[in-house]
């Protein structure tokens, strides 16, 4: 991919000027293959979500020095919800991912953390990445839709 913002000029900018910055300079969108279907454990009867990146964001992803280390999404939250500790970090940048790199820093970064952080000795499959072309494009039974709970035989004959 083109380099189009420099690591110096990443560093001196706010993560959304950076992201300004890349559209007027003519980023060009990555319509992503993959998407991560997941379902909450918290909530059993729901249907499963699925995740999709927008291909502006998998773009500045893929092209690098954009985005801040994941670290800095798990902010301190009150009671009620709200962000108490605000946006600090993001003057930190990663360098360009794989789309599969992305689609792990979108997970920990957009799906709850109780999904993609099972305690020891869970064996429930929470989440999936998958491509896109392996979700059905008719939505309409979706709330049947569940997570399979089998393993893959290691040795299959």
């Amino acid at each position: 991919m083109k380099q189009i913002l420099t690591r110096d000029e990443a560093l001196s900018l706010k993560l959304w000027q950076r992201e300004i910055t890349l559209k007027e300079r003519g980023i060009e969108p990555v319509e992503p293959h993959y998407c991560i279907v997941w379902e909450d454990p918290d909530d059993f009867d729901a249907s499963p979500c699925i995740t999709t990146p927008s291909p502006m964001w998998l773009a500045m992803a893929m092209h690098g020095d954009v985005l801040p280390p994941v670290t800095v999404y798990p902010l301190a939250v009150d009671d009620k919800g709200r962000v108490i500790e605000g946006h600090g970090l993001h003057d930190n940048v990663v360098p360009a991912m794989t789309e599969e790199q992305a689609m792990e820093y979108l997970l920990q970064k957009d799906v709850p953390r109780r999904v993609w952080d099972a305690p020891e000795g869970s064996n429930m499959r929470r989440f999936v990445i998958c491509r896109r072309d392996m979700i059905p494009t008719d939505r309409g039974y979706r709330n049947a839709w569940k997570l399979t709970q089998r393993k893959e035989m290691e040795n299959a004959a």
